[in-house]
């Protein structure tokens, strides 16, 4: 090889290394860096702190929703299903606040890296609703800059949009506040009322008093006709809609169930099953 030709190799060679020369494993590397795996919007964590790595299980999933039930206790918000099961070291903070916060400043301000859209925290009030919404409000605060905020009259998107569910008691002191970082999680009877979605942007029920169908057999027409007009009812408001109480058992009813929420356009969809939902939903190519 002539000097100049070998010269002119390593100068490659040496800038590849540098990562000046975009070879195709560079590239691959570069796109990787700038997205990472598609999150899978419609995907909601039910009681995500009972999984053994509460938030980073449901995150490896991929979910854009997660579940995290709280008592007050004294000036601590405790993470736990049952009063039973309460730990002073399970605290909201600890399992949600402060790790959503590491990681959107690891990625620049959101949670999955590359994907400007917030996930969605609901908080789930366990204790009587009023006391412990202006509790979290205060805890909320300061997270200022990771939450979605409702500020006179108008909403700015955050990494984090944190809906509050449960005792139905908060309701009172956040229509109160020209400024919040947390919203309301309606029920059916909330659809169509005058409660707009800046206030109440998800609409929430339990599948098995409004849907007789679990997934045997052929969906009645008349409940697909009545799940239809609630998606279509909440969208054409701004809101979003979720139903708890689904079935879950791994099996052909589940997969039936899950196949006519997407099919209606149902935004979340409810599981304890996070590999489960991850798969399914890769299956039938949606977020």
């Amino acid at each position: 090889m002539a000097l100049t030709t070998r010269r002119r190799a390593l100068t490659t060679l040496g800038a590849a290394l540098a990562g000046t020369v975009a070879l195709p494993a560079t590239r691959a590397s570069a796109g990787e860096q700038k997205h990472g795996p598609r999150p899978l919007w419609r995907a909601h964590a039910h009681n995500d702190y009972e999984h053994p790595r509460p938030l980073l299980d449901a995150l490896d999933h991929r979910f854009g929703s997660l579940e995290a039930d709280i008592y007050l206790v004294g000036d601590q918000l405790l993470v736990a299903h049952d009063p039973e099961d309460l730990d002073p070291a399970r605290t909201l903070e600890s399992l949600y606040l402060d790790p959503l916060a590491a990681r959107v400043r690891a990625n620049r301000g959101s949670v999955y890296r590359g994907y400007r859209k917030p996930i969605q925290l609901l908080i789930d009030i366990k204790t009587e609703g009023s006391s412990t919404y202006l509790a979290l409000d205060q805890h909320l605060k300061r997270y200022k800059h990771l939450f979605t905020t409702y500020a006179h009259g108008r909403v700015f998107p955050g990494a984090v949009t944190a809906v509050i569910s449960g005792d139905r008691a908060a309701r009172v002191p956040m229509e109160a506040q020209t400024v919040r970082r947390a919203f309301y999680d309606g029920r059916l009877a909330d659809l169509g009322s005058s409660a707009p979605a800046s206030f109440a942007p998800l609409i929430s029920d339990n599948w098995t008093l409004n849907f007789t169908w679990l997934g045997v057999g052929a969906f009645p027409d008349a409940e697909r006709s009545k799940l239809r007009g609630i998606v279509q009812a909440a969208h054409s408001r701004g809101q979003k809609v979720r139903f708890w109480a689904t079935p879950d058992v791994a099996g052909p009813a589940r997969d039936a169930l899950w196949s006519e929420l997407l099919a209606a356009d149902v935004d979340y969809i409810n599981t304890d099953d996070l590999a489960g939902l991850e798969s399914f939903l890769d299956a039938h190519r949606t977020a």
